[in-house]
Order: structure tokens, then sequence, then C-alpha cells
């Protein structure tokens, strides 16, 4: 269709015939989008030459969005290679990184740089599973035992439930938590290379079936809070959500000295008084120095779902001054990535995936998912030891000055 069909497109909505949903079943997905920017343009005197220029077909991006006007481009670097030693990653690896923070990349480089110059990276995923946690209405506490010991007895049948509605997802286990009349159940699901929160927001409503046919409880919301979705949540730092990764590297002193213009002691000071002493003092649930930086970078780039950023940052720095060298390790408590589905199939995604080497389904599955977070740990470590580093040797503000940020 022409620029005149979308303008005749926006003229039918101005006048009332059409409303914006509505268009994709007038127009193809691209013609529908530019319909949305020329009324747009006319109600408020917006330019929006850039946000209509994007590189991919609109039809691409269905399933990621509605009423569509174009696309948010953000800048895309790289750093590396990152050696890492994972138990799916393995070898070098260049980590696209979309952010619209200056220095941020230029510092996780110099990171990466030190970690290579060390030998490289170790990462593993320590746990993996994705939660969704139903809260139920019961008469009183008596009746909360009662549905949570059928529960427990019961797990098989729910798993038979849950999994007819996906050929990937697996249930691992079911725990209740009781708050007077109200019992939540925390579903824990594998769900291989998907990030699986759709699988198991569906899974896990077929098992609410069963659960309420076979007990006296009433499903109040398919999601209690007790899973955590995308909210800060003690729960995930303590149990994990998605995959819980750690990653880890020693530095000999001298390369600290030559790599990072500090010491090994001044590292570990800034770390203790700064991540431990002054997260505690906040009542953080992150005692790190700016993990979420490259988490969130890494999702924009990669495909992977923005809000859980909230969990990604959910990390604990550790540093320690051995006698061999400076030890550093990141742990994410609830990394919540995948490699098919959501937003990884859109193409300057699925490319940024394709330079990374982890895009598309793993054999054996769940293994590219797994790789993802071992790199993106290994990252975020990058990024803490040179934060730390600026830090210590008080040369952050004259880096972003530098750099003219």
């Amino acid at each position: 269709m022409t620029d005149s069909d979308a303008e005749d497109l926006a003229a039918r909505v101005r006048e009332g015939e059409l409303r914006l949903y509505e268009l994709e079943d007038h127009a193809d997905p691209d013609t529908a989008a530019a319909a949305r920017r020329h009324l747009l343009a006319a109600e408020t005197g917006t330019d929006l030459s850039a946000v209509g220029d994007y590189t991919f077909d609109a039809a691409d991006a269905e399933s990621n969005i509605e009423n569509m006007i174009g696309a948010a481009q953000v800048p895309m670097g790289v750093v590396g290679p990152l050696p890492v030693d994972g138990g799916a990653a393995e070898g070098d690896h260049h980590l696209p990184l979309a952010t619209s923070e200056g220095a941020l990349l230029a510092s996780v480089n110099r990171g990466v740089s030190t970690i290579r110059t060390a030998g490289g990276a170790t990462a593993r995923v320590l746990k993996s599973g994705m939660t969704r946690a139903p809260v139920f209405r019961v008469e009183d506490v008596a009746e909360a035992g009662e549905v949570s010991a059928w529960v427990r007895e019961h797990v098989d049948a729910l798993a038979d439930a849950a999994e007819s509605t996906t050929s990937h997802g697996e249930l691992q286990d079911v725990t209740p938590y009781v708050v007077g009349d109200s019992v939540f159940l925390r579903f824990s699901y594998d769900t291989k290379d998907a990030m699986g929160m759709n699988m198991a927001t569906i899974a896990t409503e077929a098992a609410c079936d069963v659960i309420e046919s076979e007990t006296p409880a009433d499903l109040v919301a398919l999601s209690g809070n007790l899973c955590s979705d995308k909210k800060p949540a003690a729960i995930n730092a303590v149990e994990g959500r998605g995959r819980t990764v750690a990653a880890d590297v020693l530095i000999p002193h001298e390369q600290v000295e030559e790599r990072l213009d500090t010491t090994s002691e001044a590292i570990v000071e800034a770390n203790t008084r700064k991540n431990l002493v002054g997260s505690a003092k906040a009542g953080a649930l992150g005692f790190n120095a700016h993990a979420a930086n490259v988490v969130a970078a890494a999702f924009l780039a990669l495909g992977q779902d923005i809000a859980q950023v909230v969990e990604g940052s959910n990390a604990i720095t550790t540093v320690d001054a051995r006698e061999d060298g400076l030890y550093a390790s990141v742990t994410i408590a609830s990394l919540e990535v995948g490699t098919v589905g959501g937003g990884t199939g859109l193409p300057t995604q699925s490319e940024a995936l394709d330079v990374l080497g982890y895009a598309g389904g793993g054999d054996p599955a769940g293994s590219n998912a797994d790789a993802l977070a071992e790199v993106i740990a290994a990252g975020a470590l990058a990024g803490e030891l040179s934060l730390l580093a600026a830090l210590s040797s008080r040369h952050l503000s004259s880096a972003h000055a530098d750099l003219g940020r």
C-alpha cells in the first residue's frame, strides 16, 4: 500500500470509523504503522521520521508489539573477546550490548581485557527454574494445611496437567506457602531454551484447574506475586528464578596494577565498604556495583524481556586478595534469559544472538540459554571489576570526562 493509503487510514481513525488497534485488519502491518505515525504527527506536531525508519518488516514484530508506530533504536556496541570456561559456554565470545549510557562499554571492555589477560572467567549455571505462584482462597488455616498437604502428595498429577500444555516445559516442584486463609503455590519449571514465563503461566493454569477440582481451594489470581516477576523480591535472591548463575576469575596482583591502575587491596576495600556494607545499610537486595548495567544492555541487544532486569540486578559481588592474586566473583540469583521465543526472533536481536553464537534451541535442549546466562554473568563480572577499579583509584569521574560523557 502507498503513503496515501496510510493517510486514508489515519483519517478513518480521526473520524471514529476505525480504532488504532484495528488497522492491521485493513492494511499490511507496515502501512498500519505508517497510519499511526500520520495520526500522531497531525495531533502532536511531531516529526516521526526517525521512529519510522526501521529495517525489519512490521509483520515480524506482530507477536511482540501492539499499535506499532515504528522502532526505538538504541546504539549497540560489542565487548570482547571474552573467554568463558562454562558448563555450556566455551571459548571466546563477542558480547553485544545496547545502551545509551556513554562510557559503559569502554568500562566493561576494560574488565573484559583484564579477564582475558588472566586466562578467562569460569562460569556455571547453578540452578534453573522459571516460577509462577498462584494464590488461592481457603476457609481457614486448617483448610490451608489440608490443601498444602494434598499438593505435596500429588505433584505428579499436577505435573501431568501442567506438562500437557507444552512440549518443552517440565514441572520441577511445587512449594506451598500459607498466610492465614491464603495459600500460595510456587510452581517451578525447567523451560529449556525459552525464558518460559508464558509457558509457566499456561501450564500453571492447567494445574490450578486440578487443584480446584480436588481440594476446597478457590483460585483468586494466577499470579500471587510470590513468583516473583519484575519486582524486587527476597525470595528470588534466596531461591532463585530463571537461571542462578555465577562467574569468577583470579587475576595476578601485578596484572591488577597494570590493567586496572589500582591494587588488589584497594579493590577489596572498595567492594567491602561499597557493595557489602553500603548495600546492607541501604537495605538493598543486590550487593553489587552495577551488574544491572550489563544485564540491561545485554537484554536490549539480545531480545530478552527488559523489565526482568529487576531480577537480573539481584547479584552479589565478592572480592578477595589471595596470595596468588585477586579473586573476584559475581553470582546472579535470578537471571531470566532465553534463546528462543519472545524478542529473540526479531531481526536485530537474532543477529546479535548469532554474533554470540547461541541463537535458537541448543543441543541438548537448554544448553544455549545456559550458555547465554554464563556469558552475561562473565560480562557483569567484567563490569564490576572495572567500576570497582575506577572507584578505588578515584578515576570514575575523570573517565567520564575524558570520554566526553
